[in-house]
């Protein structure tokens, strides 16, 4: 299935605001590519109702029936061994066997991490995958990883991390040598612990290109196209990140309302305003890629809704042409060499 047909298996039924949301991602994904076929995998008789209401007949989609859920706060073990039959599973399963390039769910994180893991297993050279998004920065955007797949993370995984996050970023931002950085709790090279001293060696060494530390402060600079880190403090950033987003939204609309003044001021500024709130609106950096698998598995926001699950699939549809996974193979096994 390789070249410019794609077909992405999509997981309707796994989060939070339900498979209307996906229905109406796939009806948008159908319009805008010509060469993309999907699989909505949930329950046949929900979706067939959708479908028909939203989409209608089209060659280019299938439902493909399932008959369990995985649920939010479901432990991973109990959704590995014992939903078998989610949908979640069923839409890895499709990549497994070849019969879709990619999959997408908005599921339970650590249930798909496990299940994608275990059907798919982890490419030959790579120990653990890991979760790297797209971020808006200073200039344009950058990758950042691991978000919380592994909490703990050697110097050999620091480094697998940025091959495969320079992939990653060279593949959706079109660099051809991606910056990447190690964060760290200072910039000179007797800062941070052994580990990510020890990382920072294996990258200079490395044909990456390797720029350096970077602290917290700096991550929107401009200055790194790949951030890397383990997932503990990756996900402690990204958390972070999304909570200082919402108290500026929080101060903007509170000083925007306070008086008739102000009031005044916004809609003198409400062009910068909504240019302001395009600029640092999730949905469009809503796609997560488990990265490190013998597939791909995109993790879209358990809220996210029909335009960031469009853009989820985007994701996908980029990877799957790109060869992602072989192109990670290939430059794994140059560094070794």
């Amino acid at each position: 299935m390789v070249g410019s047909h794609s077909t992405i298996s999509l997981d309707a039924m796994s989060g939070d605001l339900g498979a209307e949301v996906v229905v109406h991602a796939a009806a948008a994904t159908l319009l805008k590519y010509r060469n993309v076929e999907l699989r909505l995998v949930g329950n046949q008789t929900e979706l067939q109702s959708l479908v028909s209401r939203i989409i209608g007949d089209n060659p280019r989609l299938q439902i493909i029936h399932a008959s369990e859920v995985v649920e939010m706060a479901e432990p991973p073990v109990d959704a590995l061994r014992k939903k078998k039959d989610s949908s979640m599973r069923i839409a890895i399963n499709l990549v497994k066997e070849g019969q879709a390039d990619a999959c997408v769910s908005s599921g339970n994180t650590g249930a798909l991490m496990a299940t994608a893991k275990f059907v798919l297993k982890t490419l030959p050279g790579i120990d653990r995958p890991a979760i790297i998004t797209e971020l808006p920065a200073k200039g344009g955007s950058l990758h950042m990883l691991d978000l919380g797949a592994n909490t703990e993370a050697s110097a050999a995984q620091l480094f697998q991390y940025a091959m495969m996050g320079s992939i990653v970023s060279s593949d959706i931002l079109g660099i051809a040598a991606p910056r990447i950085a190690l964060l760290n709790i200072g910039v000179e090279d007797m800062k941070g612990n052994d580990t990510v001293r020890a990382a920072a060696a294996l990258l200079s060494a490395s044909t990456l290109n390797y720029v350096g530390f970077i602290e917290g402060n700096d991550l929107f600079s401009g200055k790194a196209d790949v951030v890397v880190t383990d997932g503990f403090t990756g996900n402690v950033a990204l958390k972070t990140i999304e909570g200082a987003v919402g108290l500026v939204h929080h101060f903007l609309k509170r000083a925007f309302t306070r008086s008739w003044f102000a009031k005044l001021q916004a809609v003198l500024a409400s062009r910068v305003l909504k240019k302001l709130a395009m600029e640092l609106d999730s949905r469009h950096y809503n796609g997560a890629t488990l990265v490190g698998l013998n597939g791909i598995v995109i993790k879209s926001h358990g809220s996210a809704d029909s335009l960031a699950f469009q853009h989820a699939i985007d994701t996908a549809i980029v990877e799957v042409r790109n060869q992602l996974p072989q192109q990670i193979g290939t430059l794994l096994q140059k560094e070794i060499a």
